[in-house]
């Protein structure tokens, strides 16, 4: 399968919140995010555009997308990382059903650790919920290792993950 992962465009709001919408949709989304399909639908345009704008273009925080090659927005990652701050938060992890096990994740997140090591981050963080075993998998796949922390968010208890990074390195490709 063919794709590209790059981060958003500012002018991208709209695929954003269908992506976003669908990622809501999933049968696991009960476990993987601290949204609604309804919370979500509820969101002005303005909302939308906002959180592209800063996402595509914000110096705390990156999204980055998966299209395949027909064009189709099929996964997602965000990456949150305050300027001044050692750890980078990762966010809103999707691949929609028919793309998983595609690679797609592991591209996803190697798109979030080059960002986020380029500025300057010693770590990523995030949390998974305890019965996610497929995100927990490709996670630690991912070199992202289980704290032996863990929160209790709404949607229940959640292990905390980490990964080290070497700050300012990048991955070289050929």
């Amino acid at each position: 399968m063919t794709f590209v992962v790059r981060r958003v465009r500012v002018d991208e709001w709209q695929q954003v919140r269908a992506l976003r919408l669908q990622a809501l949709h999933d049968p696991a989304a009960s476990i993987a995010f601290l949204d609604s399909v309804e919370n979500a639908s509820r969101q002005p345009d303005e909302f939308w555009q906002q959180r592209t704008s800063n996402a595509a273009v914000g110096d705390d925080a990156a999204q980055f997308i998966a299209i395949d090659a027909d064009g189709e927005w099929f996964g997602t990652v965000t990456v949150l990382h305050p300027l001044g701050v050692e750890t980078g938060l990762v966010v809103g992890v999707y691949v929609a059903d028919g793309y998983r096990g595609s690679g797609t994740i592991d591209a996803l997140l190697t798109a979030a650790v080059d960002w986020t090591t380029a500025r300057q981050a010693t770590a990523l963080t995030l949390e998974v919920h305890v019965d996610n075993a497929r995100a927990r998998a490709a996670y630690l796949r991912n070199g992202f290792a289980l704290t032996g922390e863990t929160t209790t968010a709404d949607i229940g208890e959640e292990y905390v993950m980490l990964r080290e990074l070497t700050p300012g390195a990048r991955r070289v490709t050929s």
